[in-house]
């Protein structure tokens, strides 16, 4: 009788490879500190401890357990802006906005709750991806960035939130200018104009406007529409008679007998200043200092009696 002398190392090797796969299968569990009764002091002073080192889900872990073992208290309260701050530098977004949505949520009348609608909209805010990408995240970020003007707008968040609305303004011109451009090359201009109107009615204050124009004048020239391209040139060269867009048109309207009655000013007034798109968290305004600091202050050790 011939024995199948490979057939125990292939089972063996097939329940090796089933066991690697069901390891592979499971995530390993987060690791979180074991429940033990501390000092709410001592839990909230190392967990800004860890903040101030930058060891930031550590810090995390310790702002959770004073929430876990006191809540409800003005620890707890603290402890779960300090988690939505320490996500959001390290780049945990969702449960940076889950934190703070949490805080808005429980204690939507307290002063704090301003921190964490700001902190909130520049987590959309630094997700923002290139012009050439999905912008789902761009008009979250508008929309948080306004309700914070709207909401406090003598504060510094709402100062920030301002600079941020126009980089995000110029972002959603630059989407539209980069679809424009590309119905223009395929021939569909009737698409391209609808776009460029767009960046003209919607966000003239941005960089994108005195191009937006300059398309204009060149689609409705495609068109046959010379009126129309004449209009759009006028307003180009009225109001950024230096930009070298205007020069642009000026030089392609002429060369169809268009000539317009304003000459480009090679000193004039130039376009509008291109506001650069830019997510640094150097910028971010940091948590308020009622939420960093300790919600008491131990009394002082009493002095050592003097010896007679």
């Amino acid at each position: 009788m011939v024995r199948n002398t490979w057939a125990r190392p292939a089972l063996v090797a097939a329940m090796c490879a089933l066991a690697l796969a069901g390891c592979a299968g499971h995530k390993k569990p987060k690791s979180r500190l074991a429940y033990e009764e501390r000092p709410v002091e001592l839990l909230y002073a190392t967990g800004a401890d860890r903040m101030d080192r930058g060891l930031w889900t550590q810090a995390v872990d310790y702002f959770q357990e004073v929430e876990r073992q006191h809540p409800y208290s003005e620890w707890s309260r603290r402890a779960i802006l300090m988690q939505a701050f320490a996500h959001y530098q390290a780049n945990n977004y969702a449960e940076a906005i889950a934190d703070s949505d949490r805080f808005i949520q429980l204690y939507p009348g307290n002063p704090t709750a301003a921190y964490a609608h700001y902190l909130k909209a520049i987590c959309y805010f630094e997700q923002i991806v290139d012009v050439g990408r999905d912008q789902a995240a761009t008009g979250q970020a508008l929309d948080n960035l306004r309700d914070v003007v709207q909401r406090y707008p003598n504060t510094e968040y709402a100062h920030d939130a301002r600079l941020k609305i126009d980089m995000v303004n110029d972002q959603l011109a630059g989407k539209e200018m980069t679809i424009g451009r590309w119905y223009l090359r395929n021939g569909d201009t009737l698409a391209g104009i609808g776009r460029f109107r767009t960046v003209i009615e919607k966000y003239q204050t941005t960089s994108h406007t005195p191009e937006a124009l300059y398309r204009l004048v060149e689609a409705y020239l495609t068109l046959g529409l010379a009126d129309e391209a004449k209009k759009n040139g006028a307003v180009l060269g009225f109001n950024y008679p230096g930009d070298p867009w205007y020069g642009d048109a000026y030089r392609l309207l002429t060369s169809k007998g268009l000539r317009p009655a304003v000459e480009p000013a090679p000193t004039g007034k130039r376009g509008l200043f291109h506001m650069p798109f830019t997510r640094s968290k150097r910028s971010t305004v940091a948590p308020p200092a009622s939420a960093l600091s300790p919600v008491s202050t131990p009394p002082a050790a009493p002095a050592e009696p003097k010896a007679n």
